[in-house]
């Protein structure tokens, strides 16, 4: 019987032995980060069902666990910004079809050395270690980001490194030879040597490249706008057996894009994440990236709430530098007008000390409920953490 064994130990040496001798025998693994309260995890193990669990006192049966079939590899959970998460089935051959076309994209050879700081439970952080395995590259797997620990491992030889935007702020760029980028949309003024891509955990990691698909990734835009993908990296299931991929192959992504003049891929977002306020369309990122703009505005997200009039309003949650400087809804609304049309600016502001992001940066849009705005706006600055308009 081939085994999932979960795998509770932080980033580093005995998490890859960890790895490599469940694949040995012939097991899939099950990442679990380290950084949830035993009530997750222990709901997370439920849910997925591993036959063992290691962690750094070793292995132990556990009750009620489903085996994998041969060829699988990995079960990692999806992100869970929208509901229970899912484990996404990964096999042994879609992992090295992810790697080598990654690496034949990216030119690595056998002098590269990979870098792993993101969280392992995650895929974008998880494919680093079967990148540098396939490619035979030296690689150093750290537990968690760290800035000092990141510029060590660069200085120590490290040539290619994973991140995510708000990690790529906290580094030197230019100690690597090139920065993969996932997570959260990239800066508009990233360093020459950063690579941008888009996939998921159920692509196995990235399948589109500074908007080029992989060579032997296929992606179309169907006409409702949703992005399809094909190719060998795909996902074999979710763990209870069902699929998102259809009779034909393609992947239904729920992500809603299309292609640029010049044949590259752009992605909107989410097609839960589109606001349509009074008929129009507005997506909250390009809404978040004007905000941004604001000197006195640390980090935003935006979404739309149910309004009686307008369908839907335009809702921004904003982190102020300085709660006694903070910026005003009319400020933040100019700032949108300046370049975009009214309807796309924000009828509504909270202010928050937090965004709620994944891991990897992204916004986990339904959390953002927890601090609803009014049904009407009162035209009045609120205090840090109240709704105002």
């Amino acid at each position: 019987m081939q085994r999932l064994v979960a795998i509770d130990l932080p980033g580093g040496p005995a998490f890859t032995t960890a790895v490599r001798r469940a694949w040995d025998e012939g097991d899939a693994v099950l990442p679990v980060d380290p950084r949830l309260p035993p009530i997750a995890r222990d709901a997370l193990l439920r849910t997925m069902r591993p036959v063992a669990l290691t962690d750094h006192t070793g292995e132990h049966l556990l009750d009620g666990g489903l085996p994998v079939e041969p060829g699988d590899a990995l079960v990692m959970p999806t992100s869970g910004s929208t509901g229970q998460p899912k484990g996404v089935v990964l096999t042994h051959e879609a992992l090295t079809a992810s790697a080598r076309s990654t690496s034949r994209r990216l030119g690595v050879t056998t002098e590269d050395h990979w870098l792993a700081c993101l969280p392992l439970a995650h895929i974008g952080g998880f494919s680093v270690l079967t990148k540098a395995w396939d490619a035979g590259t030296r690689l150093t797997v750290l537990p968690g980001f760290d800035a000092a620990a990141v510029t060590a491992a660069a200085r120590d030889g490290a040539t290619l490194v994973s991140l995510v935007a708000t990690a790529l702020r906290r580094i030197d760029p230019s100690l690597f030879r090139l920065i993969v980028l996932g997570g959260s949309r990239p800066p508009a003024d990233r360093p020459a040597n950063t690579v941008t891509t888009y996939g998921m955990t159920e692509t196995g990691s990235g399948v589109v490249y500074d908007g080029v698909p992989l060579d032997d990734v296929e992606v179309q835009v169907a006409a409702d706008g949703e992005i399809l993908v094909r190719g060998p990296m795909l996902l074999r299931c979710y763990r209870d057996g069902s699929t998102p991929v259809d009779d034909q192959g393609w992947l239904h992504t729920g992500d809603l894009g299309h292609w640029r003049p010049d044949g590259r891929l752009h992605v909107e977002g989410r097609r839960g994440d589109l606001i349509v306020t009074g008929g129009e369309k507005v997506w909250p990122e390009v809404v978040e990236a004007e905000l941004r703009r604001h000197p006195a505005v640390t980090d935003v997200a935006v979404a739309g709430v149910d309004d009686p009039e307008w369908g839907q309003r335009v809702v921004a949650w904003v982190v102020a530098a300085d709660p006694a400087t903070s910026p005003t809804l009319d400020e933040l609304r100019r700032l949108v007008t300046e370049r975009h049309p009214p309807y796309v600016a924000p009828r509504a502001l909270v202010r928050v000390a937090a965004i709620p992001r994944t891991a990897l940066g992204k916004v986990v849009r339904a959390a953002l409920a927890a601090h609803h705005p009014p049904s009407t706006d009162s035209g009045r600055p609120s205090d840090a953490g109240r709704p105002s308009d």
